[in-house]
């Protein structure tokens, strides 16, 4: 059984790094949750390690810039490890082809941002759906429209072997509270339509492997038994964090706080019967990162 615990720190000596979500467990889009800064700075100051692993679109230093912008203290993480980077790297090896149909909006421009670890990085030219030989997605055009509205696209892509490469896994977040969808409904989508998605962040192996670099090149090799990762996506957090045996917090108030009943804590019945529904297995639960 999950156990459900009041705070970080009733368990955070057992670990000497985590990886920690940022949306719904850091920040709600719009501004940063003060608790979840303070445990997080209190980590650090016991000689941990904050490895923020995120589903962002986006690379390192656009996420950063962000997150300064948005007021989060960079005094309280180490490093950032993101889906964008991780997707970025595979499709300057070719991954979807040299021509690409890009979806997402103008501020996910960034992804095409050249990077100097891939060796001999094909010429990543954006074209129009038909001259394309692969998708890239970083998100909808419109974070507010059903994913639905691409099915004609969908439909002509999968006619001609199109592969998308997906920059976010993740499905929905909420920015404030208001409910957006992401890159991974759209890779859902295509997938039920028949076409092929390639997936590069939670809670596919990628974005561990790069996070894991990153750890290193901060510190050293910690064993994956001393990583704790943190996350409210039980299907991108919590199942990636099974997937690769490391220890998972799940934080309950934020995409499931109805589901789990969550006030200030989750209620064990609810939370019980929502994991037995999504089958996965959180090591912790937890309402708010504090």
């Amino acid at each position: 059984m999950t156990r459900i615990i009041k705070t970080l720190d009733e368990i955070s000596q057992d670990y000497d790094a985590l990886f920690c979500d940022l949306w719904g467990c850091v920040h709600n889009g719009i501004a940063p949750f003060s608790e979840a800064v303070a445990a997080l700075t209190a980590f650090k100051a016991q000689d941990g390690i904050v490895v923020l692993l995120t589903n962002a679109p986006r690379p390192f230093p656009s996420v950063e810039k962000q997150l300064s912008r948005m007021g989060l203290p960079n005094d309280c993480w180490d490093t950032i490890a993101t889906s964008g980077d991780s997707a970025r790297a595979a499709m300057f090896r070719g991954a979807v082809g040299e021509k690409v149909f890009f979806i997402g909006e103008d501020h996910d421009q960034s992804f095409f941002t050249p990077m100097d670890i891939v060796e001999d990085p094909v010429d990543i030219q954006q074209v129009k759906l038909e001259d394309a030989e692969g998708i890239v997605c970083c998100g909808p055009f419109d974070a507010h429209a059903d994913p639905s509205v691409m099915r004609p696209e969908f439909l002509y892509a999968k006619q001609k072997g199109l592969k998308l490469l997906c920059a976010n896994p993740d499905i929905v977040v909420d920015r404030g509270k208001t409910r957006e969808w992401c890159a991974g409904a759209l890779a859902q989508l295509y997938t039920e339509m028949g076409g092929e998605s390639l997936y590069f962040g939670k809670p596919h192996p990628p974005i561990y492997d790069l996070a894991r670099r990153r750890l290193i090149n901060l510190w050293h090799d910690i064993p994956d038994n001393r990583i704790l990762a943190i996350g409210d996506g039980i299907k991108t957090d919590i199942l990636g964090a099974s997937g690769e045996q490391i220890d998972s917090v799940f934080i309950t108030g934020g995409l499931a706080a109805i589901e789990t009943k969550t006030q200030d804590h989750p209620d064990q019945k609810a939370l019980d019967a929502f994991l037995e529904t999504e089958m996965v297995t959180p090591t912790f639960a937890m309402g708010q990162l504090r």
